[in-house]
């Protein structure tokens, strides 16, 4: 299936889904399925109304030292106040982690002083800490409580602190490739990582939403009817032709794609088998 991959593209994606971050949920069995993923492996702890940010840093501590590259997602809506950030850093600080993602969040109501992730980042930046790296979400399909033009503000002004951005979880290669034309004819610089569908099957998805509590996952999905359809046409999704249809995008700089970001829904292991087989089949 690669064949018709130039060489560097294949160099490319193979690399890209090896270093891959795999985005996970606090669960109570969550930490121990982990054990599938290679020695320091990236990934990423999310924040959610229904966990908040203590169930965050208590998970990125014990991944942490356990040797995993972890990236905490810090959203702004669930941080009350400046020293509670301060709190927050602080903690970090204490552990080898050198990436953080700063959301908004999805509560409907922020628990605090901070409604937007701008207002987080502008804090952050004021409080001494150790982090090199500091993410923020995009939209490559849009939000439906913002405007586009709105979201490519919010990122102009966030990438005066931050240094790279994650999109949301998205299947279609044409849908990214114009839309960071877009935001790079708009001075939007900062580099790339993609969000992309893991492996999952229908049941285990629903199973997973509705056990991790509010169900996180599920309310994305709600959120996005069109991404929700394309889990429902088949048992299971596997993201291999996304990847072939992405492979030339990455290697051309004008789209500053720096790696992938894997939207696991904490089936954690089949997309870790995913991965091997589709790196095994590409040696």
């Amino acid at each position: 299936m690669m064949k018709w991959l130039k060489a560097p593209e294949r160099d490319r994606l193979k690399y890209m889904v090896h270093e891959a971050y795999m985005e996970v949920f606090p669960t109570d069995t969550i930490e121990s399925r982990l054990e599938v993923l290679e020695p320091n492996s990236y990934v990423a702890v999310t924040c959610s109304p229904s966990k908040g940010v203590d169930e965050t840093l208590d998970m990125t501590e014990r991944l942490a030292l356990r040797g995993f590259k972890v990236v905490p997602h810090i959203a702004a809506k669930m941080v009350r106040d400046k020293q509670h950030l301060r709190e927050i850093i602080a903690h970090l600080n204490d552990l080898p982690v050198i990436s953080i993602f700063v959301p908004g969040g999805d509560a409907p109501t922020p628990l605090g002083d901070y409604s937007t992730a701008y207002e987080l980042l502008h804090d952050i930046a004021e409080i001494e800490h150790k982090f090199t790296e500091i993410g923020v979400g995009a939209h490559p399909e849009g939000h439906p409580a913002v405007s586009d033009d709105v979201l490519i503000a919010e990122l102009l002004k966030k990438q005066e602190i931050a240094n790279y951005l994650v999109t949301q979880m998205c299947f279609e290669a044409t849908a990214i490739e114009k839309w960071l034309i877009r935001i790079r004819e708009q001075g939007v610089t900062l580099p790339a990582w993609l969000g992309l569908p893991g492996v999952a099957d229908r049941t285990s998805l629903l199973k997973t939403s509705m056990r991790i509590g509010v169900g996180d996952s599920l309310s994305y999905l709600k959120k996005n009817p069109r991404i929700a359809m394309k889990f429902m046409l088949s048992n299971e999704y596997r993201p291999d032709k996304l990847l072939y249809d992405l492979a030339p995008t990455l290697v051309d700089p004008a789209y500053n794609i720096d790696g992938f970001h894997v939207y696991c829904f904490n089936q954690v292991e089949k997309t870790e088998k995913w991965r091997h087989q589709f790196l095994a089949r590409h040696h």
